[in-house]
């Protein structure tokens, strides 16, 4: 299998240099196990412009019992449970070959409170090798059982906590479940956050054929694929409405017109998520069909 190169032009990303606008979702592309198959064929033609990290949390976890996956209509649910080996088992075992890539790196972290975000955040980005932190606001507040991604005082209140504590660019993973997806954004670009990305999963459940029950080993799951790119082109267009920080666009993209069409929504970069897991180099293919189609339009 062969690896292409990406990216139609540069882009500057909260001051990163990307040599194109096309990343990876987080959780949907293991850059690790991709090495151990690839060699330094991934290193000579990685298909990403800058690569986001599985979600890292404070302590390891395992993740939901299986089963962990169900293909939907034009569309994946996935109810993996983020498992991880922890912030000390990231640092120790993968930050050192993620190292290894010949794109910036951009480091995921997911927490239940301020005080675990912001310890995450500081010691990640203490690390030069990491260019950018992202961070997971999908998980309620164990203080006042919020999702911090779904309301803006939550939101607003945790980027406050955190901003202080690195010089590093804080992109807002934002979740669709929320009543005012743009008002979250706003909150979270007045309280510091340099980006924010668009949109994580829908909620979702699958049930078992025979027995009706849900199918998922954690009974819910997110939806993900082209059955939400119509909702991400949406939200991402609002967002871009109402802030002036850089998009990242996510959701459903397969080709090159559909990372163009969330770039002209407003996104200043797409992310290629669940298509990965069928066609590993979609973020090449994407990337140099993105490019033809922007060639195509100068002329």
């Amino acid at each position: 299998m062969s690896l292409g190169s990406p990216g139609p032009a540069a882009v500057d990303f909260c001051g990163l240099s990307l040599a194109g606008p096309i990343i990876n979702g987080s959780g949907t592309f293991d850059a690790i196990a991709a090495l151990r198959v690839f060699g330094d064929g991934l290193l000579e033609a990685f298909p990403f412009d800058a690569y986001v990290s599985k979600t890292i949390t404070l302590a390891p976890r395992q993740g939901n019992r299986p089963p962990r996956l169900w293909e939907a209509g034009a569309g994946l649910i996935n109810s993996i449970g983020l498992p991880n080996k922890g912030l000390e088992g990231y640092l120790r075992d993968d930050l050192p070959i993620l190292t290894r890539l010949p794109v910036p790196l951009i480091t995921n972290v997911m927490g239940h409170s301020h005080a675990e975000i912001g310890e995450l955040v500081s010691t990640v980005g203490s690390y030069d090798q990491v260019a950018a932190i992202e961070i997971n606001v999908s998980c309620p507040n164990v203080d006042s059982g919020l999702v911090m991604g779904a309301d803006p005082a939550e939101t607003a209140a945790l980027v406050s906590h955190v901003r202080g504590l690195t010089n590093k660019p804080l992109i807002i993973k934002l979740t669709p479940n929320a009543t005012d997806v743009a008002a979250v954004a706003l909150a979270a670009q007045e309280a510091g956050a340099d980006a924010v990305s668009l949109i994580n999963t829908l909620r979702a459940m699958a049930l078992h054929p025979k027995t009706s029950e849900p199918w998922l080993g954690g009974k819910t799951g997110g939806l993900s694929g082209p059955a939400v790119r119509s909702i991400a082109l949406a939200q991402v267009y609002e967002v871009a409405q109402r802030i002036s920080i850089p998009i990242v666009g996510i959701g459903g993209v397969q080709s090159g017109d559909d990372a163009l069409n969330l770039l002209k929504a407003g996104a200043t970069v797409v992310a290629v998520g669940t298509e990965s897991f069928r066609d590993p180099t979609a973020g090449s293919r994407i990337g140099a069909e993105l490019a033809a189609i922007s060639r195509k339009e100068r002329e």
